[in-house]
């Protein structure tokens, strides 16, 4: 059926209009954001197709290749549905400059929803200024933690540039498991040396999963 066969009261964008968005269901969404299906399958089937077979979370976690793989999924729907749920991360998330840290959960909280869908290793710096307000965050390095990936000089250049007073480091775990392991304590150990030299304090260094979170220093 095309969306010109649909009647125009059931049709997403004029139910819409006519009676706001909360009315809409989750494929009626979709398909407002999705706008066009194919030549087969109208826009409403394609996003109900999407729900039934991946449900709303477990879109949310799909990559572009794996988005992609769905049949009448290309590069333009792919990446609609990646930033769809990107805005809405970021929204959820808020920004985290400007806040005045109090302690790690204040940290561990916002990082949890950054980084839970992530499938890399990603090891995060915080600069803070004197009274524990941060200033910036900055992405170090994204892959396996080790120490060839992150290098003090990486963070404490960042550290220098933003006149930071202090310093939180953070990284995820995608298994889940926010244990840290003899890696993630060498290098939190080799960062707050340099950072005693350097006079810019390492305060601490938060493993996070999707809801739970480690201090490495304790």
């Amino acid at each position: 059926m095309r969306i010109q066969d649909i009647s125009p009261e059931n049709r997403p964008r004029e139910r819409l209009k006519q009676n706001g968005v909360d009315v809409l269901s989750n494929c009626e969404l979709l398909a407002v954001i999705l706008q066009k299906g194919t030549k087969n399958e109208n826009v409403i089937d394609m996003s109900n197709r999407l729900l039934a077979k991946h449900s709303i979370d477990k879109l949310s976690e799909c990559s572009l290749t794996e988005l992609k793989d769905i049949p009448g999924i290309g590069d333009a729907k792919a990446m609609q549905i990646l930033a769809l749920f990107e805005l809405s991360k970021r929204i959820k998330g808020g920004s985290i400059a400007e806040k005045v840290i109090h302690n790690s959960e204040d940290i561990a909280s916002y990082y949890m929803e950054k980084l839970k869908d992530k499938k890399k290793e990603y090891f995060i710096a915080v600069f803070l200024d004197s009274k524990n307000k941060i200033i910036k965050d900055e992405v170090i390095s994204v892959g396996t933690l080790n120490a060839s990936l992150v290098h003090p000089r990486e963070v404490f250049k960042e550290a220098i540039k933003h006149s930071a007073n202090s310093i939180i480091l953070v990284h995820n775990h995608p298994s889940g498991d926010c244990e840290p392991s003899t890696e993630d304590e060498e290098i939190t150990g080799r960062m707050k040396e340099i950072g005693e030299l350097m006079g810019i304090q390492v305060l601490d260094h938060v493993v996070v999963a999707t809801t739970s979170f480690t201090r490495v220093m304790r």
